[in-house]
């Protein structure tokens, strides 16, 4: 069952008509003159995600007209759901598979409400799912994004590291997954050092999620995701209004997580690997400090220049693990700088690899399911940047440029075996509604992730 989508809609569904422009007074002129006076008395322009909804003699909707865009794009049907009166539709031509497929994604993704703490202030419609429409992937994309977007809406006071944990083991437990978690002290006994430092000043002990899943001799894929569950950025304090966003601190864990059930109801040929570092960056007496000196599992020493750059802390312990096995590919997704967003703004998450083949991949498939990334440089010369007198570096540069460079070169000092390895810089959120995309949490790149992973490791 696929949320506010049918595989059963009658016959006498409300219609709806994709009218491109370049056909549209083609299309009119077949009409009803009634339906034409209509369509010119309502100043209906065929562009992307316009909409007429025309009525019938009795008062009642007899169909809706949609402009789908040019090739088309598949948002344009993402504001329906919501947009449109309550009740049953379907659409009233026939599309090839990928515009289907798109159309039914994009519905039911604008449908979506998080609902945990009120009702929704009212129903949203329902779509027949088209005929030529992939249903399968059309359910797991929606579960992968649903998951992701409740656990990023989750306030952190049912969202800390220990519900985060929970999630991601009821997550393992519906695939036949192991999962394991390392909590507390046990960090320090198993070498995770680092995740320990940041997280030790919370209530709710630090721990590293790790989920398996997939033939062990099938080619290895490891996702790793930053999950600090609320960040008051430690003894360098952010703002009150820095903070106020802070819950979806956990973004790039929960995009690991919904892409991760992607992978696993697909059953992509995979040894699958999923490391979350989750903890709250909290203050107390003993919080890490500026000017510590942190070990980490790599062996590297960190000197800490600024506790609010604690993203990277806690994911090197992670990344160090995962790449220890040299995996055939190794992602990572975080919410890590706001110099990405100064650069790229919130809907393009900078992709940082050196692997040129995968960039081009990301890029093109990003750009097919309206879920683009954007690639940045691994700039090496700016590793200087991170150099420290007393430890083996930084874990912020000596200046205010190139902020989201830095970072992945910190990070990228942390792997080496990987064969391929990406990190990509999410803002994982929307600050308004669009449509197919609700005001809130919001797992960006997913889509294009588990494309390009389909299409590398076949399913």
């Amino acid at each position: 069952m696929i949320p506010h989508l049918r595989d059963d809609i009658a016959a006498d569904a409300t219609p709806v008509w994709p009218v491109a422009k370049a056909g549209f007074e083609t299309w009119s002129q077949a009409r009803a003159p009634e339906v034409r006076a209509w369509l010119a008395g309502s100043n209906f322009k065929p562009e992307a995600g316009a909409t007429c909804l025309l009525p019938a003699a009795d008062g009642t909707l007899a169909g809706v007209v949609l402009g789908p865009g040019a090739e088309p794009d598949l948002w344009a049907y993402g504001g329906l759901a919501a947009g449109l009166p309550p009740g049953d539709y379907r659409i009233a031509v026939d599309l090839d598979a990928d515009a289907a497929t798109g159309a039914a994604t994009a519905w039911a993704l604008g449908g979506y409400r998080f609902t945990r703490y009120r009702r929704a202030e009212r129903d949203v419609a329902t779509l027949g799912l088209p005929a030529n429409a992939d249903a399968g992937l059309v359910a797991r994309t929606v579960a992968g994004a649903f998951l992701a977007r409740d656990l990023i809406n989750t306030p952190a006071d049912h969202m800390g590291p220990s519900e985060l944990s929970g999630a991601a083991e009821d997550l393992a437990g519906r695939h036949g997954a192991a999962f394991r978690a390392v909590v507390g002290q046990a960090l320090l006994d198993q070498n995770y050092p680092a995740i320990h430092a940041v997280g030790r000043a919370s209530d709710d002990p630090p721990r590293l999620i790790d989920i398996t899943w997939g033939d062990a001799a099938a080619p290895k894929l490891t996702l790793v995701g930053k999950g600090v569950c609320f960040d008051t950025g430690g003894l360098d304090l952010k703002t009150s209004a820095g903070m106020l966003k802070m819950k979806k601190d956990m973004g790039g864990a929960a995009t690991m997580l919904g892409l991760a059930a992607m992978v696993m109801d697909a059953g992509l040929p995979v040894r699958l690997r999923v490391l979350v570092p989750a903890v709250e960056n909290a203050v107390a007496g003993n919080a890490y400090r500026p000017g510590d000196i942190l070990a980490t599992r790599k062996g590297l020493s960190v000197e800490v220049g600024n506790t609010d750059a604690e993203g990277r802390i806690v994911l090197c312990d992670a990344l160090a693990d995962g790449d220890a096995e040299a995996p055939d590919l190794m992602i990572d997704c975080a919410t890590l700088t706001g110099a990405a967003r100064v650069a790229l703004g919130p809907d393009l998450p900078a992709l940082f690899t050196d692997d040129d083949g995968l960039a081009t991949d990301l890029a093109r498939h990003g750009t097919a399911q309206r879920d683009p990334v954007w690639r940045l440089p691994l700039y090496a010369p700016y590793a200087e940047r991170l150099k420290s007198p007393v430890a083996d570096l930084g874990n912020v540069s000596d200046g205010p440029f190139a902020g989201a460079v830095t970072a992945a070169l910190y990070l990228k000092s942390f792997v080496g075996e990987a064969r391929s390895w990406a990190h990509l810089d999410t803002y994982a959120w929307n600050d308004a509604d669009r449509p197919g995309r609700p005001k809130g949490g919001e797992p960006l790149a997913m889509r294009a992730l588990y494309a390009t992973l389909a299409e590398r490791f076949g399913g």
